[in-house]
């Protein structure tokens, strides 16, 4: 991307108020023609607009993300130096976020220099210990094309996790259990037949400090004690060969396969 979400975001809303100025002084539009000659007219405003908001749409389709909301306040100014604090909400996703942020603006006769200090971030996703680590490497270093880029693939597989627990519960919902609800890292399989045997897929998003977002899946037995005994090997292998399911035929099929398979167990 040549600009950020928020460059194209900020366009927007500066070309929506210049628009909304120039209407209402569209009846003084004669009085104040030699005042207003080389500037753009209404209409040049208007589609300029309208591709903007077409790149947004792109942009938010493309990466889920979605703005809420946005301010901003010019807490300083000098001719070569501008500070503004923004903040900004919105969500990705099923995911919502916050920031807040400070944007240092210097000027020479070479080049114009940004600079973001104080950020920060407020997520909503639960009690996940890695998305708060990332949160606060990101704080440190002030990266917000790093945060958003690895947002949208996080909430991704957010999303998509939640989308497979709600499939299989509707399609299974005498064995397919989620303790946690839908926004849970983990379901149970239950066979209502079978008394004290119940399987966890546990399905975590891993995203490290440099935003690197990787799904995680691992499966946990629960067995009576006879059952153990008279399926010790088959037991004690299934995390491995679940493993191998997901390798070999992916996320949703490894675990359809497994859920019929409790199903079958008598």
């Amino acid at each position: 991307m040549d600009n950020s979400i928020c460059q194209v975001y900020e366009e927007i809303q500066s070309l929506e108020e210049e628009i909304k100025l120039l209407a209402e002084k569209k009846s003084f539009q004669r009085e104040f023609q030699g005042e207003s000659k080389g500037r753009e007219s209404p209409s040049d405003l208007k589609a300029e607009l309208e591709s903007l908001e077409a790149d947004l749409s792109f942009l938010m389709k493309f990466t889920g993300i979605q703005f809420t909301s946005h301010s901003k306040k010019t807490v300083e100014k000098t001719r070569n130096r501008t500070v503004q604090k923004h903040r900004l909400s919105g969500n990705c996703h099923s995911l919502s976020f916050q920031l807040e942020f400070q944007l240092l603006e210097m000027q020479n006769k070479e080049s114009v220099s940004a600079v973001i200090t104080d950020l920060s971030i407020i997520m909503e996703s639960g009690e996940d210990s890695d998305m708060s680590k990332f949160v606060s490497s990101t704080e440190e270093r002030g990266n917000l094309l790093t945060f958003f880029r690895s947002l949208s693939s996080y909430a991704e597989w957010y999303e998509h996790r939640r989308c497979t627990f709600l499939h299989f519960k509707a399609k299974y919902p005498d064995i397919v259990t989620l303790p946690e609800g839908l926004l849970g890292d983990y379901i149970i399989l239950r066979n209502p037949k079978l008394s004290g045997f119940e399987l966890m897929i546990v399905w975590k998003i891993h995203i490290d400090e440099e935003g690197r977002t990787t799904p995680v899946l691992d499966l946990l037995t629960k067995v009576p004690e006879q059952v153990l005994q008279q399926k010790m090997a088959t037991i004690e292998t299934a995390p491995a060969r679940f493993r191998s399911m997901l390798l070999l035929f992916g996320i949703e099929t490894a675990i359809e396969n497994l859920i019929k398979v409790v199903g079958l167990e008598k």
